[in-house]
């Protein structure tokens, strides 16, 4: 079955995005260091906001890899949270 289907795939699913991610950024934090996809910071600066909006929205890739990066914030911030939920998930895999 699908995971989209099955509640409890889907959460298992989410768990572990957001766990690889977290992990990812912290072993290579250029991977997902900027969330739209500009070259550099100072690029961004140049570039007005409006044009930077509309290549947010233009280009697929950038909304695709700033989801991982909000993946990856998620974990950080909500570290305890995330461990506690993974916790719970390895334990009712296992036992249920």
């Amino acid at each position: 079955m699908s995971a989209l289907f099955n509640f409890h795939s889907f959460l298992t699913v989410v768990l572990l995005v957001i766990c690889t991610c977290t992990f990812l950024k912290m072993q290579f934090p250029t991977i997902l260091e900027q969330k739209t996809g500009l070259a550099s910071p100072c690029q961004s600066l140049i570039v007005s906001n409006l044009i930077a909006i509309d290549l947010y929205f233009d280009n697929p890739g950038f909304r695709f890899r700033g989801f991982f990066w909000k993946a990856a914030r998620i974990g950080e911030r909500l570290s305890p949270w995330v461990a506690v939920g993974c916790l719970s998930m390895g334990v009712s895999i296992i036992f249920f």
